[in-house]
């Protein structure tokens, strides 16, 4: 199936990045929000982040206006009928999720093809609220969309061949590499990944290190470009421990159980970079820690 017009739901960090790319790669964006606010922030956030890569020489300013003319907005689901492909990126929350596949579902041509973002949720799941399963998959980038390389690409049991090259096509557009993962919790990135940040807590709620010497160890001595306590600030607290919970609850394996710190920080509010503090506190010159 040839894709001409791909449809974003939700304007967030992930949604905006998504549209993003999209633009650049020559596809006709249509970017869905329920907000008004967050559809003004991520234009603004999507110009200034192209007008960056065009100070880098990495894009021209011409392919910079061509991208942006290609987005239009909308605070109406039933706009984005016309797409050929639709990517949901609302916040990692399954019942959020499933209320916007099934309001979306009755706007759709029968041949769109349906995917979401998600970065954990079971993709068979999703795909049963549709009338489409068999058009239906994951579609995980990672942040931040610009410039990370993967994509993760998860089909569920019903998930057809067709669906699946037609995404892979879309992928290898954008210049971006796929990496096929099946339908398990957390798939693969997050599989492997928010355990060992889920481990950094565990490690700084007992004692072991504060947030600095923690950090500092895994960049120095693991030669990660961020502590795994700072990619949790980056990534939200909310997100992994809702990635967390996802891998205790459907792998029912006691080594997945989210570190009560965790939970403690996300109950305070204190999800990350977005809201000012996490495991570092924000609201200065520097970073904090907070521990």
């Amino acid at each position: 199936m040839d894709i001409h017009k791909v449809g974003v739901i939700g304007a967030g960090q992930m949604g905006n990045g998504i549209a993003h790319v999209m633009a650049l790669a020559g596809y006709d964006v249509a970017l869905n929000d329920i907000d008004q606010d967050a559809l003004d922030t991520a234009i603004a956030r999507i110009e200034k982040n192209m007008a960056r890569q065009v100070g880098r020489d990495q894009i021209t300013e011409e392919a910079m206006q061509t991208a942006m003319a290609r987005i239009r907005t909308t605070l109406d689901v039933a706009e984005v009928g016309d797409c050929d492909l639709v990517i949901e990126s609302a916040t990692e929350n399954e019942a959020v999720k499933n209320k916007i596949i099934e309001g979306l579902i009755p706007h759709l041509r029968p041949e769109t093809i349906v995917t979401s973002n998600t970065s954990s949720i079971s993709i068979t799941r999703l795909a049963a609220r549709t009338d489409r399963p068999e058009k239906f998959m994951g579609f995980h980038f990672m942040n931040p969309v610009p410039l990370m390389k993967l994509v993760e690409l998860i089909r569920g049991i019903a998930t057809d061949e067709e669906t699946y090259k037609t995404c892979l096509g879309v992928v290898e557009r954008l210049d971006k590499t796929a990496a096929s993962a099946e339908d398990f919790p957390a798939f693969i990135v997050n599989r492997i990944l928010i355990p060992m940040i889920n481990e950094a807590c565990y490690t700084l709620y007992e004692g072991v290190g504060n947030v600095r010497s923690i950090d500092q160890a895994m960049k120095l001595g693991a030669n990660h470009p961020m502590g795994p306590l700072e990619l949790a600030d980056f990534i939200g607290l909310d997100t992994c421990l809702a990635i967390m919970n996802v891998l205790h609850d459907g792998l029912a394996d006691t080594k997945y159980r989210p570190c009560p710190l965790m939970t403690k920080y996300v109950e305070a509010g204190w999800l990350g970079k977005k809201a000012g503090r996490g495991f570092y506190d924000y609201r200065g010159e520097t970073p904090v820690p907070t521990r």
